[in-house]
């Protein structure tokens, strides 16, 4: 049964089903939540990164939280973190200013990979809300290769590792500048996808280059996007026509688009979008067609890769105005 632990913008919530009842828990009141990850392997040792109190841990299913890592990561932003799909003892952290950190022992200890910010192009990164800094938006390390990580840095470039942080590059062709969230599959090698507020790419070559079919798109300020568990030809992606209808309630209009290999983006008419929707945070279920979207309005599922939605049945009123910042799906 899944899962969903959805950080909003000042609690993490953690919605269970058991057979045809959700049940949800509350916790991190008050801290301002950027992003949360979850392993299907450990799913009781849950990662929340927080915007000023650096990173938090849960071992016993987000009912309680210890800050990890204060002696090695520097920052107190964690804007970013991932829980390696191939062993869930390997953890990201990516912060701001932009610097990437790994774990091998569950969120024990922590070390810096170094290197990130002497790339040519980090003179040129500025998160435009901050302009003085950026951060790492997103780490995506590689179901297929443990050696490769996909980094976001918001806003300036795709960066790259191939070896395990030991050497970076970025900026490969194609690629986009304002990645907001990254993806892949274990059932794609050298696959991976790219939702960023200059449009949708994807990559078939382990991120050698970039492409761009966006026929269909109405809408590619791009935040969020999932594939299909049981497909990878199948992918959504969040949009809409800019940031501030992206984020801000009051002026929200965002849409959910579907696309399957070889055809064009349709936006998908059963989620519950447009006026006064702020863009979805996605991600994966755990069955074939099953994906979760968080928004202002609520949880959603989806069992058919987006043909229909239901909206799980966990209280949802005090996050009206909010952003999701962050969801993760186990089972």
């Amino acid at each position: 049964m899944p899962t969903a632990y959805a950080a909003m913008r000042d609690a993490l919530v953690v919605a269970e089903r058991e057979g045809a009842e959700w049940s949800d828990t509350r916790s991190l009141d008050g801290y301002d939540l950027e992003c949360v990850d979850v392993s299907s392997d450990a799913p009781n040792r849950a990662f929340v990164g927080t915007f000023g109190s650096g990173l938090r841990r849960s071992t016993d299913g987000g009912d309680s939280f210890e800050r990890v890592g204060r002696e090695t990561i520097e920052q107190d932003a964690v804007m970013s973190v991932a829980v390696s799909p191939r062993d869930p003892d390997v953890v990201y952290a990516g912060t701001e200013p932009s610097r990437v950190y790994r774990s091998t022992d569950g969120g024990e200890t922590w070390s810096l990979l170094d290197g990130l910010i002497d790339l040519p192009s980090a003179d040129e990164w500025s998160f435009p809300p901050r302009p003085d800094t950026h951060h790492v938006r997103w780490i995506e390390p590689d179901p297929n290769d443990a050696d490769r990580l996909y980094v976001g840095v918001e806003a300036g470039a795709l960066v790259m590792t191939e070896d395990g942080g030991e050497t970076w590059r970025e900026r490969p062709p194609g690629s986009r500048r304002d990645n907001h969230t990254l993806t892949t599959h274990p059932d794609a090698p050298d696959r991976a996808w790219s939702a960023a507020g200059d449009g949708y790419a994807e990559t078939r070559d382990g991120g050698e280059t970039w492409d761009h079919p966006q026929e269909g798109l109405g809408h590619r300020y791009c935040w969020s996007l999932a594939v299909d568990p049981d497909d990878p030809n199948t992918v959504l992606v969040s949009a809409a026509s800019g940031a501030y209808s992206a984020h801000t309630a009051s002026r929200a209009e965002s849409y959910l688009y579907r696309k399957r290999d070889g055809d064009e983006w349709f936006r998908l008419t059963d989620f519950p979008a447009g006026e006064g929707v702020v863009r979805a945070v996605l991600a994966a279920g755990t069955e074939a067609g099953e994906l979760f979207a968080a928004t202002n309005h609520g949880l959603f599922r989806t069992a058919d890769v987006g043909d229909r939605w239901e909206r799980v049945p966990v209280p949802w009123e005090r996050f009206g105005e909010d952003t999701c910042r962050g969801l993760a799906v186990v089972g």
